[in-house]
């Protein structure tokens, strides 16, 4: 009768002969899959340089590939040795449902923030407008968007909310449209206000020359007329511009005797 010594030998030969192939061959296919899978996230990473994708994206879009390589390495070679899946699957796929579960908006966030990345609704040094701010865009990471306002806030903007709302990109044009409204009485001459106000925007060097500018009468009232005034100038700095514009027109007009109704 054998002893345990013997039992134990035995089943560990029957093993070897039955499972060591597979056992042996999962192994190889281990560790030859972890250097073909290096090998594949190098290549990747050099063909995204020559793409010029956004190199903000590159180590969070090679980390994703490597991670999604090596856990279908691994279920591969636990196929080949035989372990059985059924435990595993479920125990992944309850972890995968609580984590969804939990990270939900995270993973919003982050997919957003590939999106931004990919599709370039704006870029860094835009100026854009979103949850009724405006600002430039100083910052795009995986989550969230930084943006500096004007009156130097900062702005942090979750990704998800940005690919869900309109935002308004206010300088990817290069230039705008700065438009002003003045009234005038009905007994002062449109032509003489015309003249000022052309020589007043011929005194302003942020003014661009194309599109041309426009001015007329914008609206007819009992007591007297709306000017229109539409000039072009550059996107950055619009503010400025427009401040500067309208001091000299104050100072053009004044000092042409043309009185401004209530001042």
């Amino acid at each position: 009768m054998k002893n345990k010594s013997e039992k134990f030998y035995d089943k560990a030969y029957d093993w070897m002969i039955q499972s060591g192939p597979s056992f042996i061959l999962g192994i190889v296919v281990l560790f030859v899959g972890l250097w073909l899978i290096r090998l594949f996230v190098k290549w990747s990473q050099t063909r995204l340089s020559k793409k010029k994708v956004n190199p903000s994206i590159h180590p969070f879009l090679m980390s994703l590939l490597a991670v999604a390589l090596r856990i279908l390495l691994v279920l591969g070679v636990m196929q080949i040795m035989g372990i059985q899946m059924t435990l595993f699957a479920a125990l992944i796929g309850a972890f995968g449902v609580a984590a969804g579960l939990a990270l939900s908006g995270t993973l919003q966030n982050f997919a957003s923030g590939i999106l931004i990345l990919l599709l370039k609704p704006f870029t860094v040094g835009d100026n854009i407008i979103t949850q009724g701010m405006e600002g430039t865009v100083t910052s795009i990471q995986i989550f969230y968007t930084q943006i500096k306002t004007f009156d130097n806030r900062d702005l942090i903007v979750p990704n998800g909310q940005l690919s869900n709302q309109v935002i308004i990109n206010i300088s990817r044009s290069g230039s705008r449209r700065l438009d002003i409204n003045l009234k005038f009485t009905n007994n002062i001459d449109f032509k003489q206000v015309k003249g000022i106000i052309n020589s007043a925007i011929d005194k302003c060097e942020n003014i661009l020359a194309t599109p041309e500018r426009r001015i007329g009468v914008g609206e007819l009232q009992p007591d007297g007329y709306m000017v229109s005034i539409n000039v072009w100038v550059n996107s950055h700095g619009f503010q400025d511009t427009k401040l500067a514009l309208q001091e000299t027109l104050l100072e053009d007009i004044k000092g042409a005797g043309v009185k401004i109704p209530g001042m």
